[in-house]
């Protein structure tokens, strides 16, 4: 009895941790709500496949508990044998074609889905229609590269609504691997020459996070992104005012003039650079800093987090490369709170673009708090 009640407890706690946790999660990070061409065609091989082992699940039981009743021991016949059926071609027959029948029904559009999923012929031909974005994974922080746009910036990916987007994917330091899984599945991006493509198709305007999938360091869960998908024509005017950012605008507050000077002479410049058209070989571009809802992926771009991550980048992001290059980590060329101050207030007046993250309307799914 003991023993019962145990079990009892223990499944009904199992129970209650199923519905809680069925409950977790954000729904623009998932893959059971698609919105774009990738995940939707992924969606439908994943409900084929439980349809598959539903059905199979619910034959086999329906054999299990026909077998056990009809055939259980009764009382008065202890000795009998029920008539044996090894050798029965019939039998052998059937429960041979329908498995391989059902391997046909899953196999086919599988087959279809992955040489769908695959084709980035347009990206390859380096066609003038095509928007192509080289992506590279850092750690732990993503670098984009619009192709033919001289536009380069990091962590927030602009696309337009309704037409695939090419991506060109590699790894500057360690494996990463690139992932929306709300509209798109995953590719993994790799150090050298091997550069995968995939493409983005989003279908409608929203805010969608994106993850790192490949184990690639101690701030690995942390190496979030978001890909904002707008209207073209928001798209078209993000292009021009990106195109356009004025590098020697001088900010309107004495601080952020003050903190614009102390980018230059703490030599973030060195590793950060603030135009889209300039590359970033160490830090991220930090062009439309201001615009981003995220501070380091993850945390909201509030002048108060910006501070403490200026002075102790190591707080939020274990092991990035900032850590230790300058502040009480370097005393040659330290940085005080006063002067991470001056420098966030630079940093989030850095809005060269009027279409940010609230411009891309929210899914249904996609709350503001979210975003």
């Amino acid at each position: 009895m003991k023993g019962w009640v145990s079990k009892s407890r223990i499944l009904f706690l199992l129970s209650s941790l199923m519905l809680v946790l069925a409950g977790c999660g954000k729904s623009n990070l998932t893959a059971l709500e698609p919105k774009g061409e990738g995940a939707d065609a992924i969606f439908d091989l994943m409900m084929l496949s439980v349809i598959i082992m539903v059905f199979v699940g619910v034959v086999v039981m329906a054999i299990y508990f026909f077998v056990l009743i009809r055939f259980r021991q009764k009382k008065g016949q202890e000795d009998f044998i029920p008539k044996q059926t090894e050798g029965n071609h019939f039998l052998e027959v059937l429960w041979t074609v329908i498995p391989i029948l059902l391997l046909v029904i899953l196999a086919v559009p599988t087959v279809q889905k992955t040489f769908m999923l695959a084709d980035t012929t347009p990206a390859e031909e380096d066609k003038e229609d095509a928007i192509t974005i080289e992506v590279t994974g850092k750690q732990y922080w993503w670098h984009y590269n619009y192709n033919g746009q001289k536009i380069q910036t990091s962590q927030d990916l602009y696309i337009p609504t309704g037409e695939r987007v090419y991506l060109k994917l590699n790894a500057s330091d360690v494996i990463h691997s690139y992932w929306v899984p709300t509209i798109s599945g995953k590719m993994d991006t790799n150090p050298g020459e091997n550069t995968n493509e995939m493409f983005l198709h989003a279908y409608e305007e929203g805010v969608y996070y994106g993850k790192c999938a490949e184990l690639c360091g101690p701030s690995h869960s942390l190496m979030d992104f978001k890909v904002i998908a707008v209207s073209p024509e928001e798209f078209d005017q993000w292009v021009s005012d990106m195109q356009n950012v004025d590098t020697d605008a001088t900010p309107e507050s004495e601080s952020a003039q003050r903190g614009k000077e102390l980018f230059t002479e703490k030599s973030c410049i060195g590793c950060h650079a603030v135009g889209a058209g300039g590359g970033a070989s160490t830090g991220p571009n930090l062009a439309n800093f201001g615009d981003r809802a995220k501070l380091v992926g993850y945390k909201e771009n509030t002048k108060e987090n910006l501070v403490t991550w200026l002075l102790d980048p190591e707080k939020f992001k274990p092991g990035n490369k900032m850590t230790g290059k300058y502040g009480n980590g370097n005393p040659v060329n330290p940085i005080s709170e006063k002067e991470a101050s001056q420098i966030a207030d630079y940093l989030l007046q850095l809005k060269p673009s009027e279409i940010t993250p609230e411009d891309a309307k929210s899914s249904d799914s996609t709350s503001e708090e979210e975003k």
